[in-house]
């Protein structure tokens, strides 16, 4: 099977791919072996994104209800495999706005701030919905030099990937921080995506996520890759904006 898990940080190709090995395995014994092949080819394109299973793909993992697969043939397996980890929020200021933004107390406070989010990420279209000001420019690459220049004045991140993004691509900016009193939460549920002509696949990949939630190999995996970042985020404490996502209304 050729799985693509690009256009996402390494921390989430890791452990996506090592559910996905997971899968496999507990499934070998009812519909025998079978080989991933990974591309972790990156689209900075929408239209690019949304067409992989016509480049050989048969299955992906993606945030349920992604605008740019709403037109696409597929399967969707509506079992997520990370606790809503990527829809809890966190975010990446300038380091002489910490203060400010440990000062918010309320929401209108917030959303009379920007939020840079690179072109054609679903959150964008989350963030309008919900009356927040966006300023959807850019890219992944881009995203926190923009910041630095003072395009926007906040970045919203994935608390599954945001040490990640931070170390890799905010620090060599310089002057940015990571915030530790806010967090913007929304349902986000990651789940697999398999070709449409691939029904047995998706049924296999049902099959062994229930399995492996069963015997608590997936919590163990999620543990083992964001057990010690989780409490390193201090998420609990937090003050908590909710939001809604339209695509899953």
């Amino acid at each position: 099977m050729k799985f693509w898990n690009g256009n996402k940080s390494p921390a989430r190709q890791s452990y996506e791919l090592e559910v996905l090995q997971q899968v496999v395995e507990a499934t070998r014994e009812t519909h025998g072996d079978a080989s991933i092949e990974e591309d972790r080819t990156n689209y900075p394109l929408a239209e690019d994104e949304s067409n992989v299973f016509q480049k050989g793909i048969d299955l992906f993992v993606t945030v349920k209800g992604n605008a740019k697969f709403l037109d696409r043939e597929k399967i969707v397996v509506d079992k997520p495999i990370a606790r809503g980890l990527l829809g809890k929020r966190l975010m990446v200021v300038r380091e002489d706005q910490l203060d400010e933004f440990a000062s918010i107390q309320d929401e209108d406070s917030l959303k009379a701030k920007t939020v840079g989010i690179p072109e054609t990420w679903v959150d964008a279209e989350l963030f309008r919905f919900n009356g927040y000001q966006v300023n959807e420019v850019g890219s992944l690459e881009d995203i926190f030099q923009r910041l630095a220049n003072r395009e926007f004045d906040y970045v919203s991140w994935g608390a599954i990937e945001i040490e990640d993004a931070f170390d890799k691509l905010a620090k060599p900016v310089g002057g940015l921080a990571i915030d530790y009193h806010l967090l913007v939460s929304y349902p986000m549920p990651l789940v697999f995506y398999v070709h449409p002509a691939q029904e047995e696949l998706a049924r296999r990949i049902s099959e062994g996520i229930r399995a492996i939630s069963q015997n608590g190999q997936l919590d163990a995996l999620f543990n083992r890759h964001f057990g010690k970042m989780i409490e390193g985020l201090h998420l609990a404490p937090r003050r908590t904006f909710h939001l809604k996502n339209p695509a899953l209304d």
